[in-house]
Protein backbone atom coordinates (compact mmCIF):
# COMPACT_ATOMS: atom_id res chain seq x y z
CA UNK A 1 0.00 0.00 0.00
CA UNK A 2 2.69 2.04 -0.25
CA UNK A 3 2.13 5.77 -2.04
CA UNK A 4 -1.40 5.14 -1.27
CA UNK A 5 -4.27 6.91 0.41
CA UNK A 6 -6.90 4.97 2.46
CA UNK A 7 -9.74 7.24 4.55
CA UNK A 8 -11.65 5.31 7.69
CA UNK A 9 -14.55 6.50 8.86
CA UNK A 10 -14.71 5.72 12.75
CA UNK A 11 -10.88 5.14 13.21
CA UNK A 12 -10.34 5.96 16.56
CA UNK A 13 -12.16 2.98 18.51
CA UNK A 14 -12.73 -1.15 17.66
CA UNK A 15 -12.78 -2.27 14.33
CA UNK A 16 -11.57 1.00 12.32
CA UNK A 17 -8.68 1.45 14.29
CA UNK A 18 -7.93 -2.00 13.55
CA UNK A 19 -8.31 -1.14 10.22
CA UNK A 20 -5.91 1.73 10.21
CA UNK A 21 -3.44 0.10 12.03
CA UNK A 22 -3.43 -2.66 9.57
CA UNK A 23 -3.22 -0.50 6.56
CA UNK A 24 0.08 1.54 8.30
CA UNK A 25 1.46 -1.86 8.11
CA UNK A 26 1.44 -2.32 4.82
CA UNK A 27 2.94 1.15 4.49
CA UNK A 28 -0.23 2.88 3.38
CA UNK A 29 -0.97 6.69 4.60
CA UNK A 30 -4.65 6.63 6.32
CA UNK A 31 -6.51 9.93 7.09
CA UNK A 32 -8.74 8.69 10.06
CA UNK A 33 -11.99 10.32 9.81
CA UNK A 34 -13.48 10.64 13.44
CA UNK A 35 -16.67 12.71 15.37
CA UNK A 36 -14.13 12.71 18.50
CA UNK A 37 -11.08 14.46 16.76
CA UNK A 38 -9.12 14.21 20.47
CA UNK A 39 -9.98 10.21 20.75
CA UNK A 40 -8.75 9.88 17.02
CA UNK A 41 -5.25 11.83 18.15
CA UNK A 42 -4.93 9.48 21.03
CA UNK A 43 -5.79 6.47 18.86
CA UNK A 44 -3.54 7.61 16.59
CA UNK A 45 -0.10 7.66 18.94
CA UNK A 46 -1.20 4.07 19.78
CA UNK A 47 -1.19 2.86 16.40
CA UNK A 48 2.27 4.66 15.84
CA UNK A 49 3.80 3.21 18.94
CA UNK A 50 2.38 -0.14 17.96
CA UNK A 51 3.94 -0.06 14.34
CA UNK A 52 6.42 2.61 14.01
CA UNK A 53 4.45 4.55 11.65
CA UNK A 54 5.83 8.21 11.12
CA UNK A 55 3.29 10.92 11.72
CA UNK A 56 2.78 11.40 7.65
CA UNK A 57 1.50 8.07 7.43
CA UNK A 58 -1.73 9.08 10.06
CA UNK A 59 -3.84 11.67 9.45
CA UNK A 60 -6.70 13.11 11.72
CA UNK A 61 -10.05 14.94 10.82
CA UNK A 62 -13.16 15.49 12.12
CA UNK A 63 -16.22 13.81 10.46
CA UNK A 64 -19.29 13.75 11.82
CA UNK A 65 -21.97 11.61 10.08
CA UNK A 66 -24.55 12.62 12.25
CA UNK A 67 -24.43 16.20 10.25
CA UNK A 68 -24.72 16.37 6.70
CA UNK A 69 -23.27 19.58 6.94
CA UNK A 70 -19.74 17.61 8.23
CA UNK A 71 -20.38 15.41 5.94
CA UNK A 72 -20.02 18.02 2.86
CA UNK A 73 -16.58 20.07 4.95
CA UNK A 74 -14.77 17.12 5.44
CA UNK A 75 -15.29 16.01 1.57
CA UNK A 76 -14.28 19.72 0.23
CA UNK A 77 -11.04 19.54 2.18
CA UNK A 78 -10.55 16.01 1.20
CA UNK A 79 -11.09 17.51 -2.38
CA UNK A 80 -8.92 20.18 -1.92
CA UNK A 81 -5.77 18.87 0.13
CA UNK A 82 -5.77 15.01 -1.37
CA UNK A 83 -4.51 14.74 -4.80
CA UNK A 84 -5.34 10.95 -4.65
CA UNK A 85 -7.71 8.57 -2.97
CA UNK A 86 -7.22 4.86 -3.15
CA UNK A 87 -9.61 3.49 -1.00
CA UNK A 88 -12.67 4.84 1.29
CA UNK A 89 -13.77 2.54 4.09
CA UNK A 90 -17.13 2.62 5.33
CA UNK A 91 -16.26 1.65 8.43
CA UNK A 92 -18.31 4.23 11.90
CA UNK A 93 -21.62 2.58 12.96
CA UNK A 94 -24.21 3.56 15.41
CA UNK A 95 -25.39 0.00 17.23
CA UNK A 96 -28.86 -0.20 19.26
CA UNK A 97 -29.27 3.52 20.57
CA UNK A 98 -32.20 4.68 22.34
CA UNK A 99 -34.95 6.91 19.58
CA UNK A 100 -32.91 9.99 18.51
CA UNK A 101 -32.69 11.77 15.71
CA UNK A 102 -29.14 13.69 14.00
CA UNK A 103 -28.70 17.06 13.08
CA UNK A 104 -31.06 16.86 9.85
CA UNK A 105 -33.56 14.99 11.72
CA UNK A 106 -33.05 11.20 10.35
CA UNK A 107 -32.97 8.26 12.56
CA UNK A 108 -29.91 8.03 14.28
CA UNK A 109 -28.62 4.45 12.95
CA UNK A 110 -30.37 4.72 9.40
CA UNK A 111 -28.81 8.56 9.79
CA UNK A 112 -25.32 7.41 10.13
CA UNK A 113 -25.02 4.04 9.09
CA UNK A 114 -26.49 4.69 5.82
CA UNK A 115 -27.08 8.11 4.78
CA UNK A 116 -24.00 9.59 5.95
CA UNK A 117 -21.98 7.29 3.99
CA UNK A 118 -24.00 7.61 1.41
CA UNK A 119 -23.60 11.41 1.11
CA UNK A 120 -19.59 10.43 2.12
CA UNK A 121 -19.55 8.37 -0.92
CA UNK A 122 -21.35 10.48 -3.28
CA UNK A 123 -18.96 13.39 -2.64
CA UNK A 124 -15.90 11.51 -3.07
CA UNK A 125 -16.74 9.15 -6.06
CA UNK A 126 -14.99 11.60 -8.59
CA UNK A 127 -11.91 11.70 -6.24
CA UNK A 128 -11.74 7.79 -6.23
CA UNK A 129 -12.56 7.12 -9.98
CA UNK A 130 -9.56 9.90 -10.58
CA UNK A 131 -7.43 7.53 -8.69
CA UNK A 132 -8.30 4.40 -10.44
CA UNK A 133 -7.77 1.60 -9.64
CA UNK A 134 -9.50 2.12 -6.27
CA UNK A 135 -11.89 0.88 -4.44
CA UNK A 136 -14.88 1.36 -1.73
CA UNK A 137 -15.65 -0.71 1.43
CA UNK A 138 -18.71 -0.97 3.01
CA UNK A 139 -18.77 -2.55 6.45
CA UNK A 140 -22.35 -3.90 7.17
CA UNK A 141 -23.38 -7.32 9.32
CA UNK A 142 -24.93 -10.66 9.32
CA UNK A 143 -27.92 -9.09 11.33
CA UNK A 144 -28.74 -7.81 8.31
CA UNK A 145 -31.04 -10.42 8.02
CA UNK A 146 -33.51 -9.25 10.61
CA UNK A 147 -33.35 -6.04 8.89
CA UNK A 148 -36.61 -4.90 6.58
CA UNK A 149 -36.17 -1.63 4.30
CA UNK A 150 -40.06 -0.19 5.23
CA UNK A 151 -40.16 2.45 2.56
CA UNK A 152 -43.14 4.19 4.37
CA UNK A 153 -41.41 4.44 7.71
CA UNK A 154 -37.73 4.84 6.83
CA UNK A 155 -37.50 7.40 10.23
CA UNK A 156 -39.31 5.20 12.22
CA UNK A 157 -41.49 8.32 13.21
CA UNK A 158 -44.46 5.27 13.22
CA UNK A 159 -42.53 2.63 15.19
CA UNK A 160 -39.13 2.32 17.00
CA UNK A 161 -37.39 -1.21 17.48
CA UNK A 162 -33.43 -0.19 18.23
CA UNK A 163 -32.52 -3.71 17.10
CA UNK A 164 -34.53 -3.99 14.15
CA UNK A 165 -33.22 -0.28 13.13
CA UNK A 166 -29.77 -1.38 13.30
CA UNK A 167 -30.42 -4.60 11.02
CA UNK A 168 -32.49 -2.19 8.57
CA UNK A 169 -29.73 -0.08 8.48
CA UNK A 170 -27.07 -2.79 7.79
CA UNK A 171 -29.62 -4.08 5.33
CA UNK A 172 -29.71 -0.23 3.61
CA UNK A 173 -25.64 -0.98 3.53
CA UNK A 174 -25.59 -3.93 1.34
CA UNK A 175 -27.90 -2.35 -1.29
CA UNK A 176 -25.97 0.43 -1.36
CA UNK A 177 -23.37 -1.86 -2.00
CA UNK A 178 -25.39 -3.35 -4.95
CA UNK A 179 -26.71 -0.48 -6.42
CA UNK A 180 -23.47 1.40 -6.86
CA UNK A 181 -21.63 -1.17 -7.95
CA UNK A 182 -24.01 -1.62 -10.96
CA UNK A 183 -23.81 1.80 -11.55
CA UNK A 184 -19.27 1.54 -11.15
CA UNK A 185 -19.24 -1.15 -13.97
CA UNK A 186 -16.04 0.14 -15.92
CA UNK A 187 -15.38 2.75 -13.86
CA UNK A 188 -12.25 0.62 -12.35
CA UNK A 189 -13.60 1.78 -8.68
CA UNK A 190 -14.75 -1.68 -6.82
CA UNK A 191 -17.28 -1.91 -3.85
CA UNK A 192 -17.63 -4.36 -1.74
CA UNK A 193 -19.37 -5.32 1.69
CA UNK A 194 -18.60 -7.31 4.75
CA UNK A 195 -19.75 -8.38 7.80
CA UNK A 196 -16.71 -8.83 10.85
CA UNK A 197 -18.98 -10.97 12.91
CA UNK A 198 -19.36 -10.42 16.44
CA UNK A 199 -16.09 -8.54 17.57
CA UNK A 200 -15.70 -6.79 20.98
CA UNK A 201 -15.76 -2.96 20.89
CA UNK A 202 -17.46 -0.18 21.99
CA UNK A 203 -19.94 -0.44 19.78
CA UNK A 204 -22.77 -2.30 22.05
CA UNK A 205 -22.59 0.64 24.35
CA UNK A 206 -25.76 1.29 23.95
CA UNK A 207 -26.90 -2.49 25.07
CA UNK A 208 -28.35 -2.83 28.89
CA UNK A 209 -26.75 -6.35 30.43
CA UNK A 210 -28.06 -6.59 33.93
CA UNK A 211 -24.98 -5.88 36.46
CA UNK A 212 -24.99 -9.99 37.94
CA UNK A 213 -25.22 -10.92 34.35
CA UNK A 214 -21.85 -8.47 33.26
CA UNK A 215 -19.15 -10.98 34.76
CA UNK A 216 -20.64 -14.07 32.77
CA UNK A 217 -21.24 -12.01 29.54
CA UNK A 218 -17.37 -10.47 29.98
CA UNK A 219 -15.90 -14.03 29.99
CA UNK A 220 -17.90 -15.16 27.53
CA UNK A 221 -17.26 -12.11 25.07
CA UNK A 222 -13.35 -12.62 25.62
CA UNK A 223 -13.54 -16.63 25.02
CA UNK A 224 -16.12 -16.14 21.91
CA UNK A 225 -15.86 -12.71 20.54
CA UNK A 226 -13.31 -11.56 18.09
CA UNK A 227 -10.60 -9.09 18.78
CA UNK A 228 -10.62 -6.15 16.56
CA UNK A 229 -7.56 -6.99 14.60
CA UNK A 230 -9.65 -10.12 13.93
CA UNK A 231 -12.67 -8.34 13.36
CA UNK A 232 -10.42 -6.10 10.96
CA UNK A 233 -8.87 -8.98 8.63
CA UNK A 234 -11.48 -8.86 6.29
CA UNK A 235 -11.59 -5.07 5.73
CA UNK A 236 -7.81 -5.30 5.36
CA UNK A 237 -7.95 -7.64 3.29
CA UNK A 238 -10.76 -5.72 0.79
CA UNK A 239 -8.80 -2.46 0.50
CA UNK A 240 -5.42 -4.09 -0.06
CA UNK A 241 -4.87 -7.70 -1.39
CA UNK A 242 -4.69 -8.03 -5.10
CA UNK A 243 -6.65 -11.27 -4.90
CA UNK A 244 -10.26 -9.03 -5.07
CA UNK A 245 -9.05 -6.33 -7.83
CA UNK A 246 -11.64 -6.03 -9.86
CA UNK A 247 -13.95 -7.69 -8.21
CA UNK A 248 -17.37 -5.62 -7.93
CA UNK A 249 -20.65 -6.01 -5.90
CA UNK A 250 -19.87 -8.86 -3.56
CA UNK A 251 -20.07 -9.43 0.33
CA UNK A 252 -17.21 -10.73 2.30
CA UNK A 253 -16.94 -12.66 6.00
CA UNK A 254 -13.15 -14.18 6.93
CA UNK A 255 -11.99 -13.09 3.45
CA UNK A 256 -14.35 -15.18 1.79
CA UNK A 257 -16.82 -14.33 -0.67
CA UNK A 258 -20.84 -14.53 0.71
CA UNK A 259 -24.05 -15.72 -0.50
CA UNK A 260 -26.65 -12.80 0.82
CA UNK A 261 -30.65 -13.12 1.32
CA UNK A 262 -32.62 -12.56 -1.91
CA UNK A 263 -33.63 -8.94 0.19
CA UNK A 264 -30.01 -7.93 0.48
CA UNK A 265 -29.46 -8.32 -3.80
CA UNK A 266 -33.01 -7.12 -4.67
CA UNK A 267 -31.92 -4.79 -7.64
CA UNK A 268 -35.66 -2.87 -7.67
CA UNK A 269 -35.66 -2.44 -3.68
CA UNK A 270 -31.87 -1.42 -4.06
CA UNK A 271 -32.48 1.45 -6.70
CA UNK A 272 -35.77 2.62 -4.91
CA UNK A 273 -33.63 3.58 -1.72
CA UNK A 274 -31.08 4.77 -3.75
CA UNK A 275 -32.95 7.27 -5.43
CA UNK A 276 -34.47 8.25 -1.75
CA UNK A 277 -31.72 8.49 -0.21
CA UNK A 278 -30.87 11.24 -2.69
CA UNK A 279 -33.48 13.08 -2.24
CA UNK A 280 -33.35 12.86 2.06
CA UNK A 281 -29.27 14.36 1.22
CA UNK A 282 -30.22 16.64 -0.94
CA UNK A 283 -28.20 15.37 -3.90
CA UNK A 284 -30.05 16.92 -7.13
CA UNK A 285 -28.69 15.62 -10.35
Amino acid sequence: MNGKTVIVTGANSGIGKATAAGVVRLRGRVIMACRDVHGAEEAAREIREETGADSRQLVVKQLDLCSLTSVRTFCRDIIKEEPRLDVLINNAGVYQCPYTKTEDGFEMQFGVNHLGHFLLTHLLLDLLKQSAPSRIVVVSSKLYKRGHINFEDLNSEQSYDKAFAYSRSKLANLLFTCELARRLEGSRVTVNALTPGIVRTNLGRHVHVPTLAKPLFNLLSWSLFKSPEEGAQTSVYLACSPDVEGVQGKCFADCRPQILLDKATDQEVASKLWDISEVMVGITT
